[in-house]
């Protein structure tokens, strides 16, 4: 067993005794090591967090045991597993620090295959589950298609096909936002949410969904401190946490939402969470339970105990991800024949500004009805897809817009430079947010802001990594989620124009031209 001995009576805590069995481990020679400190093993990959592990025991003079990796003399690396303590006189004193060390690179790496395979295989279960639900979806759209092509002349045969068509599509965008909220790249639109206000809202619909197969019961506290989460998101959740309880729950029971205030502060590091006042969501029920491994993978993706065709095995896949996007946690615990509690822990909200009701809009302000009357406008549509530019174009034309394509920022640019030097300038630019070559449609925006601040942006995504981890951005404000409808799309363009007609001088504009109030 490799071991030392370091001397804190001397200055920088040296080395004074290195057993062969080290010098044997780091490639040294003795006199290369005694009067050292040991800091020398140290390197380029060392995690300085574990270095600070180490000197915060030895400062409250404590033993530890870690692993930390260190170099030998001809530089190549090993795992260390170090343990260290004081060796104290008859009279307490420290009078040496003793380490022994172990070489277990070789069990770090076996551990990192093991846990690379098992990524490999939840990727190939996801992709399964994904390529299984959307064959069946598709297969649903194309039969659809085909027999719209077929029966055109049949008008009951054309709208019970087009409604299957249009089911199926919705069917597709709901799992694709499940998927993303499971990746934590869902976009999130957070507002200040008391959670118990959020349950009552709801309640009838979690009464419905608990039907008579089980019994539900509100435990919720009053007066709750607000945490920051998209209220929409966070109630898809909680209904497919409750779903799951009704379904674990076949003899009957409760059925228990609870909210309450929680301070974390010495179990916070345990729950990887950072010591302070959070507010918890908990949802009890009294059914089956689980045995461990099945709740070691209770929140994979496609993971399910149920029947075929009871469930997609999404429904806690996406509550874990959208929590854990929220920058709270989700924990589970189950006990066979005693039933399961699911735990949705949230960080208070610190921004205590502005109040706004449960769906988040400011009071005073709700979407003005379509107004197909409006006064044409030219309008730059940019997507890279140019089946979804001239989709969005087309629909703008219909009602009376004038509309440019570009199939890239560059061309975007371009365009809108063509505009404002005829005299005949964009009044508006609907972007998607992720397109190729070096810019995308944030950075349009921002530089078609630079050029003109009256012209408001709204951009379009359905997946955009930048604004889905920390959410809503300032310069990201008006952002349309794809799918989106006809309607929706116009509805949200006509709402820009007239927010950006009522910019005026003297008036502040926000980015991309959102008056301030």
């Amino acid at each position: 067993m490799p071991m030392i001995l370091a001397d804190p009576r001397q200055d920088d805590i040296p080395i004074v005794f290195a057993n062969n069995a080290f010098l044997d481990l780091t490639g040294y020679e003795e006199n290369e090591v005694v009067g050292r400190n040991c800091r020398f093993l140290q390197g380029a990959r060392t995690d300085p967090e574990h270095v600070r592990v180490l000197r915060e025991a030895v400062d409250r003079r404590e033993a530890v045991a870690i692993e930390i990796l260190n170099y030998r003399r001809d530089g190549t690396p090993f795992w260390n597993a170090v343990f260290m303590g004081p060796v104290l006189s008859p009279e307490g004193e420290v009078i040496y620090y003793f380490a022994s060390q172990l070489d277990v690179t070789q069990r770090r790496e076996s551990e990192q295959q093991f846990r690379q395979a098992q990524k490999m295989e939840s990727i190939g279960q996801l992709t399964a589950g994904m390529a299984h639900d959307f064959n069946n979806l598709l297969h649903v759209i194309t039969g659809s298609l085909d027999q719209l092509r077929a029966k055109r002349q049949d008008d009951r045969a054309f709208e019970r096909y087009l409604s299957a068509a249009t089911t199926a599509a919705e069917r597709g965008a709901k799992l694709t936002q499940q998927l993303l909220a499971f990746a934590r790249r869902g976009r999130l639109e957070p507002k200040g949410v008391d959670l118990s206000e959020l349950v009552n809202s709801v309640a009838e619909l979690l009464e419905s969904s608990v039907g008579n197969k089980a019994t539900l019961h509100l435990n919720l506290q009053r007066r709750l401190p607000t945490v920051k989460v998209d209220p929409t998101h966070l109630e898809m959740a909680l209904l497919n946490v409750v779903v799951n309880a009704r379904d674990a729950s076949p003899k009957g029971g409760a059925v228990t939402i609870t909210t309450r205030e929680i301070h974390l502060n010495g179990n916070a590091a345990a729950r990887h969470l950072e010591p302070g006042d959070y507010v918890v969501l908990c949802v009890s029920d009294e059914g089956v339970g689980m045995p461990a491994h099945i709740q070691a993978r209770a929140i994979e993706p496609f993971f399910t105990t149920k029947a075929h065709g009871q469930g997609t095995g999404l429904g806690l896949a996406m509550a874990h991800g959208f929590v854990q996007q929220s920058g709270g946690r989700l924990e589970i615990e189950s006990e066979v024949g005693r039933g399961t509690t699911v735990r949705m822990i949230l960080p208070r909200d610190a921004n205590k500004g502005e109040r706004r009701d449960r769906t988040g809009v400011a009071p005073g302000y709700r979407t003005r009805p379509l107004d197909a009357t409006t006064a044409p406008s030219l309008i730059l549509v940019v997507d890279d897809s140019r089946e979804a530019a001239d989709m969005a174009g087309e629909a703008l034309q219909d009602i009376g817009y004038r509309v440019v394509i570009a199939s890239s920022a560059e061309e975007a640019l371009e365009r809108f430079e063509e505009a404002a030097a005829s005299g005949d300038g964009f009044k508006l630019v609907f972007t998607d947010v992720i397109m190729p070559g070096g810019a995308n449609g944030i950075t349009l925006a921002e530089q078609v802001r630079e050029r003109d601040p009256a012209v408001p942006v709204v951009l379009t995504t359905g997946y955009n990594d930048e604004m889905a981890i920390d959410g809503p951005q300032p310069h990201a404000m008006d952002v349309l989620g794809k799918p989106y409808r006809r309607s929706e799309m116009i509805d949200r363009i006509q709402s820009a124009l007239r927010r950006g007609a009522r910019t005026g001088p003297g008036r502040e504009t926000s980015d991309f031209g959102h008056a301030q109030a």
